[in-house]
């Protein structure tokens, strides 16, 4: 492998390396074009890189993935790619979340395959099974008005499901206000609102877990290091520490980008798998209509993330399987993301590893709440990563303990012996992510989806530059299933829809192989 991306002239230039930036690249080389990556970060990766601590490894954005089983639509878009036969998963129990509100005792269950969904929650709410089961098939009908979710071709019927709120949607279906509650428990998958969020948002990130729900056993990196082999087997190109800087056009067209290691280079398209903010920023607002460039810089994005990572004492606390979310009421679940200060955390989500060597045991915990970007905006002009490390000061050390510590408090009241347990801890906050990820004020999934105004955050992956294309949660949706439809939009709109679908067809069906 070359040692400088500069070395040749590609077809492809791909600038971030997150899941939608991989996907693309690997398909684009299936079709014989030479890519290349350039990723900012010591780690490629974006949202599926892992941390190690103490010899633990850690997620950053990837707890669990749905559709994972065999013929279902990420199986299908992973056997394509290449890697479904070399990830390490493993599938999570039938009742893989459990939902719990305030100090009651009962924990809701969340269960994998439509019929176990239905029997396990009609078994606390009897008189509401046939409503459970208009559920399910809602879920379903909405999600085939968006083909490419389940491996097909056409343009689907989205204008029908576009202008539901999620909260419109659960009135009408149910008298019910605590199976409402259950219904969205899980909604720290897509950052809902009630106010804001479609219906449609929620089916698309609820229903892929509700087919099958797995865990990577060796941590979400693994699907990008995959996808990095894939690619360089292909005779693509990744490179780590080669931060985009500039962006050179001639003629409408970009010509080159440049890096900061003073690397320049040449393609005949570029693909931004970079925050859509900081994309037209980087290329300039005068080559876009300034309409578009206001409207992009004026989304307002989903909120960010607190996390606290624990590392365990050995054979102290037994392992849970299940994901468990909180929510401090049954009404609180609705309006989660716009929490009061004095309220925080009025919700959470748990996720633990068992050990290796005891999996009667767990060995790491992670804790996961909503804050607010203005909570570190102290400290915002600082930046910290692996590649450019910088203490931000004992002030904000000192927030992020007395945060962690009112997190742990909240969780352990639901896994007894939990602080007894703790060897080691870890934090995680909104700057963490801006400076990892990329994203604007460390947001959890791009721009938040208005049911009021449902086409002001559709992004198209092409854009007015004649070479110019996009890719990541911007294009589609975020999440795992999420970014690879929405990579392979973009690579629909680059190749032709029909003549993919055919080629990915092909392969899951065993007809050829790449």
């Amino acid at each position: 492998m070359k040692n400088n991306p500069d070395q040749e002239k590609y077809d492809v230039v791909i600038v971030g390396s997150g899941l939608g930036g991989l996907v693309t690249a690997v398909t684009l080389a299936k079709e014989g074009k030479r890519v290349c990556v350039l990723e900012k970060n010591n780690q490629f990766g974006g949202n599926l890189q892992t941390f190690a601590r103490n010899k633990k490894l850690f997620d950053t954005g990837v707890h669990y993935i749905g559709g994972l089983a065999p013929g279902q639509n990420l199986y299908q878009y992973f056997s394509y790619l290449g890697i479904m036969p070399h990830l390490q998963i493993k599938q999570m129990p039938v009742v893989f979340d459990h939902v719990v509100f305030g100090d009651t005792p009962i924990r809701y269950p969340i269960a994998q395959g439509y019929a176990d969904f239905i029997d396990a929650l009609a078994a606390y709410f009897p008189s509401e099974r046939d409503t459970l089961i208009q559920y399910v098939e809602d879920l379903q009908y909405t999600c085939h008005a968006f083909p490419l979710y389940y491996v097909e071709d056409g343009e689907g019927y989205k204008s029908a499901v576009m202008q539901q709120s999620v909260k419109a949607y659960m009135e009408e279906l149910t008298k019910n206000e605590t199976l409402r509650a259950v219904l969205i428990g899980n909604n720290f998958l897509y950052a809902g609102d009630d106010d804001k969020t479609p219906f449609y948002v929620h089916a698309l990130a609820v229903n892929s877990y509700l087919l099958s729900a797995y865990r990577c056993e060796v941590g979400g990196s693994q699907i990008s290091k995959l996808l990095v082999k894939e690619l360089r087997k292909l005779g693509g190109m990744a490179f780590k520490r080669e931060e985009v800087l500039s962006v050179e056009l001639d003629q409408g067209k970009i010509t080159s980008v440049t890096t900061q290691c003073g690397n320049r280079i040449n393609a005949d398209l570029f693909v931004m798998n970079i925050d859509p903010k900081r994309a037209l920023q980087l290329i300039g607002r005068s080559h876009f209509r300034s309409s578009y460039f206001d409207r992009i810089q004026n989304l307002p994005v989903t909120t960010s993330c607190f996390s606290l990572h624990l590392v365990l004492k050995p054979k102290e606390l037994p392992y849970q399987a299940q994901n468990l979310y909180y929510h401090a009421s049954i009404a609180s679940v609705w309006r989660a993301t716009r929490y009061e200060q004095i309220d925080w955390p009025n919700m959470f989500m748990l996720s633990m590893t068992a050990d290796p060597a005891e999996p009667d045991y767990a060995d790491t915990v992670t804790i996961l709440t909503y804050m607010h970007f203005d909570e570190v905006k102290a400290w915002e002009h600082s930046f910290n990563t692996v590649v450019s490390p910088s203490w931000r000061g004992r002030s904000y050390d000192e927030f992020k303990e007395n945060k962690a510590q009112q997190l742990l408090n909240k969780a352990k009241g639901f896994v007894p012996g939990l602080s007894e347990s703790v060897a080691q801890q870890y934090i995680s906050t909104p700057l963490s992510y801006r400076d990892y990820i990329g994203v604007h004020k460390g947001n959890l999934y791009g721009h938040e989806k208005d049911v009021n105004d449902p086409l002001k955050t559709f992004i198209s992956p092409k854009t007015k530059i004649e070479n110019l294309y996009m890719a990541g949660h911007a294009v589609y949706m975020h999440g795992i299933l999420g970014v690879t439809v929405g990579a392979l939009e973009t690579c629909s709109a680059i190749l032709g829809k029909s003549y993919l679908l055919k080629k990915i067809k092909a392969v899951t069906n065993g007809e050829i192989d790449m």
